[in-house]
């Protein structure tokens, strides 16, 4: 029996804020990530969005593609399975290597961190080149070119994860939404595929606003130099979780 279109919209949004939700790869990395790179709210946001957007329409170009030249629904289904083990791969491998990143920074030195008035927090590793003296008084040891490749470094882990939300499927959205709509006109199918991609992007800055907030408040003293270590741990998990449930 042809489902109504407006049966298709409520699934499309409660199926795109239960997944989102359920799935800790769409905002953990955006959370801890923020916390360990000092990013600002803002800057989380705008990271989080580009994300999303990749996250989403990927799979709505998949899906309209597949329907557009008659691929069968198996065929689809099979093609985001294999999409969804490449991207969790991606977070483990990415989640690993940021924790020895981590690590080789700590052993390196310490962590000096200046807040900037945008909320924006930069991380500088100490390390013994040559000596500023602040105006407090203290002797600080600056090696500009441990900077510089933190600067890399930073660049290097945004568009990594933003390449792994690319490749990452919006699993219920091919086969419980687009095929369906599909039925009814291609109006249908973008009416669908917007709300389920509106309604995903919101609920991953929600969830990455609170988490953000959260953590921002949150000294781990002594152990703030393995910050990127623990962040590295957290990603590793949320893929390794997808991966085991099936997310």
């Amino acid at each position: 029996m042809e489902q109504s279109l407006d049966v298709l919209v409520v699934t499309a949004l409660s199926l795109a804020v239960f997944h989102t939700v359920i799935g800790p790869d769409h905002y953990l990395p955006f959370i801890v990530l923020g916390r360990s790179e000092g990013w600002s709210l803002r800057r989380m946001l705008l990271w989080t969005t580009l994300c999303g957007l990749g996250h989403v329409l990927s799979s709505v170009l998949i899906g309209a593609v597949g329907i557009a030249v008659g691929w069968s629904l198996s065929s689809m289904e099979g093609f985001e399975t294999w999409r969804g083990e490449i991207a969790s791969t991606g977070l483990m491998v990415f989640g690993g290597l940021y924790m020895i990143y981590g690590l080789i920074q700590a052993r390196r030195g310490h962590v000096h961190r200046h807040f900037h008035p945008d909320g924006e927090v930069h991380d500088h590793v100490h390390g013994h080149a040559h000596v500023h003296e602040h105006e407090h008084g203290h002797e600080h040891a600056h090696d500009h070119g441990l900077e510089e490749d933190h600067t890399r470094s930073h660049r290097r882990t945004l568009w990594v994860i933003f390449i792994i939300f690319v490749l990452g499927p919006c699993e219920p959205l091919i086969p419980l939404l687009m095929v369906p709509a599909a039925e009814h006109s291609a109006a249908g199918v973008a009416l669908v595929a917007s709300v389920f991609s509106v309604a995903t992007i919101l609920t991953m800055l929600v969830i990455a606003t609170a988490g953000h907030l959260g953590l921002k408040v949150i000294r781990f003293g002594a152990w703030e130099k393995y910050v990127h270590v623990l962040s590295g741990g957290a990603i590793l998990a949320s893929g390794l979780t997808i991966e085991l449930l099936g997310l």
